[in-house]
């Protein structure tokens, strides 16, 4: 076979998809692509509206402690039930048999749980509890997330997955946005706002599952070594299991330098929007009332630049195959966004903080899932490991806290927070490039 024979055939494999064999319909990637979004949309607005809004709000007019440190609290431990529950979802759904699929199941159950655990958190009337619920929420989250980015890798063809992650990424953001938006609109009427977040995370699951094409029924592969195919068994060994729970051990360079990356980069990023209407209040000065006008603000100005930057740049990692050059980009721009309320802060120096570092974290989150597929050791192995992967996302919520916490409680200087929120998101950047895989 000739050079050219060979890029073509790789070619034309990189436009199938993995599942079936055979090249996407435009149904289908319509109803993949809807599904996606739903997904995330619903989970994020319903997390967003509560973490970032509602609870800081409701511990501040509760009167058991410090804000700071509960909410703190609450996302340090829930995170620690969020990192064990992602890896170990992501490999459960690896080995389950079910006549629905191995990926739907957990889907479905996660958005029951999550519901279940926001409820009694919106209720508990002490730290104790809240802690306790929130552990709940993260657990039955990341039910849903694991399998749910699986499917990236079990269903998408490699050559569409910049774009399917952008709408996967996008959406999430949008959702974030439009958390806050939500939020702040109810901050006076916590209540309401509770039980729309019950409502969202409740039919998470069961939309998604709707819209997407139907997943095969399971017969899963029993791992025979990394690296290897595996063979299918419906008998599940001793093997399988521990394989099943192991992190990748082989050809793994790039994908640790991914974790690591993606690790420093979403620390970074936390560290500035899961405090913002702390920031708001006790960093620009701002009343109750300004600050919720302020956020509301915010996400729309987020949204607009998330939307505007993940249409184009998911397609234009697919269209150019790179991955880390843009997310090099984004990082720059999100520090450039988040280096104006530093030296500007002020209700307006925060809402150019949303819309400059909204554009960078919409072109990272546009390839950031593609880019962990592309590196992934082993396909069959794709919920574990992404899972491992997406445990970024819960230890980064772990550590920013305890870094803003050291901060600020130490120095009582919101302003710290932005140069050392700078510095974790051009590591993570260069981390990132340090990936030879992929281009």
């Amino acid at each position: 076979m000739t050079l050219n024979e060979e890029m073509a055939s790789s070619t034309r494999q990189q436009d199938l998809a993995p599942d079936t064999g055979l090249r996407m319909s435009r149904q289908t990637k319509i109803r993949f692509g809807i599904g996606f979004v739903l997904f995330s949309l619903l989970w994020m607005t319903a997390g967003s509206s509560g973490s970032q809004v509602l609870f800081p709000q409701r511990f501040t007019e509760l009167g058991i402690g410090v804000p700071e440190v509960i909410l703190g609290t609450m996302n340090s431990v829930g995170s620690v039930f969020a990192l064990v529950a992602n890896w170990l979802f992501g490999a459960l759904s690896d080995m389950t048999r079910s006549r629905f699929g191995k990926r739907t199941p957990w889907i479905v159950a996660g958005g029951v749980v999550t519901a279940a655990g926001y409820l009694f958190t919106s209720y508990a009337p002490s730290v104790a509890l809240i802690v306790a619920g929130w552990c709940v929420v993260q657990v039955g989250v990341n039910m849903m997330i694991a399998p749910a980015v699986a499917v990236l890798s079990d269903r998408i063809p490699e050559s569409h997955r910049g774009t399917f992650s952008a709408l996967y990424g996008g959406a999430a953001i949008v959702g974030q946005s439009l958390g806050t938006l939500i939020g702040a609109q109810f901050i006076e009427s916590m209540r309401s706002g509770f039980i729309i977040g019950t409502v969202l995370f409740l039919i998470t699951g069961i939309t998604t599952v709707l819209v997407w094409p139907r997943e095969g029924a399971a017969s899963p592969a029993v791992p025979q070594g990394e690296g290897q195919h595996a063979e299918h068994s419906s008998k599940l060994t001793w093997r399988m299991v521990r394989d099943s729970f192991s992190p990748p051990r082989k050809d793994s360079r790039d994908y640790y330098l991914a974790l690591v990356g993606r690790l420093a980069l979403l620390i970074g990023w936390s560290m500035i929007s899961t405090y913002q209407l702390y920031i708001l209040q006790k960093y620009c000065g701002l009343s109750v009332g300004e600050s919720a006008a302020v956020i509301s603000s915010m996400s729309v100005i987020s949204m607009i630049a998330l939307i505007a930057t993940t249409v184009i740049s998911g397609p234009v990692s697919d269209k150019l195959g790179k991955r880390k050059l843009l997310v090099a980009i984004g990082a720059v721009v999100i520090a450039v966004g988040m280096a104006i309320p530093y030296f500007m802060p002020t209700a307006t120096g925060m809402m150019l903080y949303a819309g400059i570092a909204g554009v960078g974290y919409g072109i990272y989150t546009a390839v950031d899932q593609a880019l962990n597929i592309d590196v992934l050791p082993n396909k069959q192995e794709a919920g574990k490991d992404l899972g491992i992967l997406n445990l970024a996302n819960t230890v980064g919520q772990v550590l920013a806290p305890v870094l803003v916490s050291a901060l600020v409680v130490e120095t009582g200087n919101y302003g710290l927070i932005f140069p050392v929120a700078i510095a974790t998101v051009l590591v993570g950047a260069v981390v990132i490039m340090l990936i030879k895989r992929v281009r």
